[in-house]
Order: C-alpha cells, then sequence, then structure tokens
C-alpha cells in the first residue's frame, strides 16, 4: 500500500501521502522518530518501487477518494523513510503531475548536498527541509546521521536548492526537552533567515518516538525560539507546530486497508482510529483482530493512546 489517507496535515491541509520507501531505510535514526529506530542506515540512492507501480497505486488511491467526495490538497511524499532516497523520484513526481494536484514532499534534507537531488526536487511545488540543529553536537544527538553524512554539505546544499528554487520552502525544526539549545536557537534562526522560506515551523514530538526519553521542549524554551525567530525571519512566517493535527482521516471503504496504510507511516490516536471506523462504516472488532493479529500495535505516548502498524522498527 503504497498511498495512504488523505491525512490531515498541519502544514499543508488534507494530504494523500507517498510511501516510496520501506519501513525503515533512512539517513537518520532521530531520537523523536515516530517510527521508531532506524533498521538500516544509508545514503545510497536506489529503486524501491517502479515509478509506474507508484503512479498506478496513486491514481488509484485519488480515484477512491474522490469518489467519496473526500479533497485532496497535496500529494505528498512522506514515507517509512528518507524519500530522497529514491533514485526514480524525479520520474515519479513527472508522472504524478498528470493527476493535476499540487505535490509536496517531507524530507530531512540530508542528501540535498547532491545535485540530483536537488533537480528532482526543483519539480516539486512544496518542499519541507528538517533544519534540527546547525551544530554537529547537537546533531548528532537529535538526528544521530549516518556516520559519513557532512553537516556543512547538508546546509550548504539546502542554501544552494533555496537560491535557485521557485517553489515553496518550509522549514521544520523539532524541539526536544532537556537538551541544551542555549546557543544552537541562534544559529538556526540565522541559517533560516538567509533561506527563501515561506513558513518556519517549530514542532515538538506528539506520537510515540524511538526512544523513551523524549519528551516535547517546555513552553520557556518553545517562546524563547518562537521570538527569536520572529526577530530575525519577521512574525508572518513563524508557526508553532505544536498542536493535534486533528481526526480528519480519511477512508477509501475497507477499515483494514485504511489503519494498515495510514499507521504504517502515521499513528493514530485512539479517538481519530473511532472515527475512522465510523467513516468505513465498520466495527470496533476489526480493529481488536488486528491488534490480536499483530498487525496494529497499541502505544501510549503524552496520556494518549495511539495505534500503529507492527514494523521491524517498533
Amino acid at each position: 500500500m503504497i498511498a495512504y489517507g488523505p491525512v490531515p496535515s498541519r502544514r499543508l491541509g488534507r494530504s494523500v501521502g507517498i510511501n516510496n520507501i520501506p519501513p525503515k531505510l533512512c539517513t537518520y535514526s532521530c531520537v523523536y522518530c515516530q517510527l521508531g529506530r532506524t533498521r538500516e542506515l544509508s545514503l545510497k540512492r536506489r529503486p524501491f518501487y517502479s515509478p509506474e507501480k507508484i503512479i498506478a497505486d496513486v491514481e488509484e488511491h485519488v480515484r477512491k477518494t474522490k469518489s467519496r467526495n473526500e479533497s485532496i490538497d497535496y500529494l505528498t511524499f512522506v514515507p517509512d523513510g528518507e524519500p530522497t532516497l529514491d533514485i526514480n523520484l524525479k520520474k515519479e513526481i513527472e508522472l504524478l503531475r498528470g493527476l493535476e494536484v499540487p505535490i509536496a514532499i517531507l524530507t530531512n534534507s540530508s542528501l540535498i548536498y547532491e545535485s540530483d537531488v536537488r533537480d528532482a526536487l526543483f519539480d516539486i511545488d512544496v518542499v519541507s527541509f528538517k533544519v534540527d540543529a546547525i551544530s554537529k553536537r547537537l546533531w548528532r544527538r537529535i538526528n544521530r546521521p549516518q556516520r559519513q553524512l557532512d553537516l556543512e554539505k547538508i546546509l550548504d546544499g539546502i542554501v544552494c536548492f533555496s537560491d535557485q528554487y521557485n517553489g515553496t520552502i518550509i522549514t521544520e525544526t523539532m524541539l526536544v526537552d532537556g537538551l541544551d539549545y542555549s546557543k544552537e536557537i541562534d544559529t538556526i534562526s540565522e541559517f533560516l533567515a538567509g533561506l527563501n522560506v515561506k513558513k518556519s515551523y517549530i514542532a515538538v514530538p506528539t506520537r510515540p518516538p524511538a526512544e523513551d526519553w523524549v519528551r516535547p521542549a517546555k513552553e520557556e524554551l518553545l517562546n524563547r525560539v518562537f521570538q527569536l525567530f520572529s526577530e530575525r525571519l519577521g512574525l508572518e512566517k513563524v508557526e508553532l507546530l505544536i498542536g493535534y493535527e486533528g481526526n480528519e482521516f480519511s477512508s477509501i471503504g475497507n477499515l483494514t486497508e485504511d489503519l494498515l496504510s495510514i499507521t504504517s507511516v502515521h499513528p493514530m490516536r485512539k479517538d481519530a482510529v473511532e472515527k475512522l471506523v465510523d467513516k468505513a462504516n465498520a466495527s470496533w472488532n476489526q480493529v481488536k483482530v488486528l491488534i490480536e493479529e499483530g498487525q496494529l500495535l497499541e502505544l501510549t505516548y503524552g496520556g494518549e493512546m495511539y495505534y500503529m502498524r507492527k514494523i521491524a522498527s517498533r
């Protein structure tokens, strides 16, 4: 199941996700990742699914979604790993254009120093870059990158892309409690101010993270970061991304397929699952069966129950 959703996105409205990377293959193993620890840290770009398979799956999912009068704001590459590891990304973007829906990608930025990656992303409407740290110390602590990655090359690649790109750039900076940001927030804000950014989001973990010690940053830090970012970038370009995104997940009418495709990438809160059950005209017993079969996990975080597809990284 490559296509899923639409899911409610705090950045992109109602987004049909495209899962173009198998779990869990990434360039990072972020401490806050909702998919758990990375099983294979890799920098090698390679094919995973054929572009034709991806397009056929997305086309069918869009058709089913529209047949149920569900709206779609974006087709978004947000998979089980880093989407730019897919060497066929440029071809897939070209084929998706035929669906006449805006295209977005959420990338951890780690491969943007490669010219082929930048070339592929030039054809996307919205590019979201992760910028959690500027210092190597904090970068390694939070993002736990593949050891051959070079932070300076990544930051230079983001600047290079920003200077040449004509679409919309947004950024996300995740703040975790218990880490030393005393010098970091100044250098991050300075870096972001040099980019052609439409919106810089300040985020906290809101779903069960890879590491048990991870908690959302406290309000005092969030306020300091918001004030500094606003001074450097302009108030209209800064937004806190700290609330729950809501329960407006869409159904294509098959609860099992809906749940397993969405929760393989996007853990769902219990009240969201309950609403999806109603939309699919199904019963909670189907959820119980998936749990009993070991296909669906129950996780708690922040006093809430979440459901996630069982993958090897969890």
